[in-house]
């Protein structure tokens, strides 16, 4: 499911890809416009599902890190709000989800996208973050 959830460097939110043409991508907001709108080439795009967090020992994959925040809200949105929180509140939180993250490498800027991007999947009822094996991937493609 993250596979197809896109962030684009410069614009806020998350975007659902929809299809692929000649030297761009159509993706739709994931938000209540739900617009479709094009992204070129020239702009950096990145899925969920490549997306990992520094920890001290290795990096753990995104869908594992929102799976662990949504056992700690029972699957509901997040009351924190990611823009007025402090960074000390966000680090409390952060440690609760993912102990022993690399407080070195993660910014508590990464924990604010986290949050948006959590209740922003949540909001859309994309709640089912754990990667499908491959037999899965190919059913669904059909």
């Amino acid at each position: 499911m993250l596979r197809k959830i896109l962030t684009i460097s410069g614009k806020p939110g998350l975007y659902r890809l929809l299809s692929n043409g000649r030297g761009m991508l159509i993706v739709e907001t994931l938000d209540a416009t739900h617009k479709r709108v094009p992204v070129y080439a020239t702009d950096k795009v990145v899925s969920l599902g490549d997306i990992a967090m520094y920890t001290d020992d290795e990096e753990v994959p995104l869908w594992q890190v929102l799976e662990n925040i949504k056992a700690r809200t029972e699957g509901k949105a997040l009351d924190i709000d990611y823009k007025q929180a402090t960074n000390d509140e966000l680090a409390a939180f952060f440690a609760e989800v993912l102990p022993n993250y690399d407080r070195d490498r993660v910014y508590m800027t990464h924990v604010r996208k986290l949050v948006q991007w959590y209740n922003i999947l949540v909001a859309e009822g994309l709640t089912d973050f754990k990667p499908l094996d491959e037999e899965e991937v190919k059913e669904s493609e059909k």
